[in-house]
């Protein structure tokens, strides 16, 4: 199985790249920010879903132990629709999936229920691209709650919209599975968020419905929310920074855990374009485990990683000095 490795930055923009590279020419508008703009339907719908998951934590106990391992397997597969695919597939071009697997992965990234595919990866590269500035659409600059939560509360920065109208996503505009998901978002979400979870423990099991809404369905699905949005708030605050301390995201092994495989986030922030978003392979990291395994089954191919000696150099020139070999 041949892995990419990287051994210098080439440009990304263009055929089959993506912009993915900090943006240094980039400079925040001078004068008073705009107005905050709160969006009160989105208040009150993640108000309403966090008390239902507070809610299916109090249901835990009455829940069968086969709908509690089907509340994980449905997290791990809808986990894995936003790192795995929107995330290092559909963002950063990392690896080559078969149509089989863009398949999965478009489902199970309806399952997440995080915006479909097409905006999740644009607003994705555009925090890549302009990453604690008003142009990043979770600047972490403005806080825990605002990068975690609030920036889903309030409309956009003028700047995150600009900037995301200008980038190249013909790549993103060619897949037909990226495309037929956006067509058919909502109903997808319907079915494969919400339906089936809550569907299969009742019938093939006898769950009760109450619970097989509240627990597989409501509360993983808010767990794997937060568990992403840790990824944008704990990991740009708290950790170190072993590869580049002029820039705010962190090694978080909580985040790590929590997000099975994205906490290595100064790493990723460093090489946005290695598949594994860590120099470990599959330690503490679920989603590079299985890619991996779909390379193995011939279901993806051509990952993208950079070579050891790049990472080791980057590490003496820009690091914190708290490096470990594992």
């Amino acid at each position: 199985l041949e892995v990419s490795i990287i051994v210098a930055r080439a440009s990304r923009s263009g055929s089959g790249g993506v912009d993915d590279a900090f943006d240094h020419t980039y400079k925040e508008k001078e004068g008073p920010k705009p107005p905050v703009v709160i969006v009160w339907k989105n208040v009150v719908l993640m108000t309403l879903l966090h008390l239902g998951a507070l809610y299916g934590v109090f249901l835990l106990p009455s829940a069968s132990p086969l709908t509690l391992l089907w509340s994980l397997l449905c997290f791990v597969m809808s986990a894995l629709g936003v790192t795995a695919g929107a995330h290092r597939l559909w963002s950063h071009r990392s690896y080559k999936a078969s149509l089989p697997l863009r398949i999965f992965l478009g489902v199970a990234n309806s399952m997440a229920f995080q915006n479909d595919i097409f905006e999740w990866a644009r607003d994705h590269r555009v925090h890549h691209k302009y990453s604690e500035t008003d142009a990043d659409p979770h600047n972490a600059v403005r806080g825990f709650f605002f990068s975690h939560i609030g920036w889903l509360l309030v409309r956009k920065h003028p700047d995150v919209i600009e900037k995301g109208r200008k980038l190249e996503l013909n790549d993103l505009r060619a897949d037909k599975v990226v495309m037929f998901q956006r067509k058919y978002y909502k109903p997808s979400v319907l079915l494969m968020c919400f339906f089936v979870p809550m569907f299969v423990p009742w019938y093939l099991w006898g769950e009760t419905l109450w619970v097989a809404y509240y627990v597989p369905a409501l509360l993983r699905y808010t767990l794997v929310l937060n568990a992403t949005w840790l990824v944008n708030s704990a990991a740009h605050m708290w950790g170190n920074r072993p590869y580049d301390k002029t820039i705010n995201p962190r090694e978080n092994k909580f985040v790590t855990f929590s997000a099975i495989g994205e906490g290595f986030h100064n790493y990723h922030h460093t090489f946005p374009y290695d598949y594994a978003t860590s120099e470990f392979g599959c330690k503490l990291n679920l989603t590079t485990c299985f890619i991996d395994f779909m390379c193995f089954l011939g279901l993806a191919k051509d990952r993208k990683k950079v070579s050891h000696e790049l990472v080791l150099s980057r590490i003496q020139r820009t690091g914190d000095g708290s490096h470990r070999s594992g």
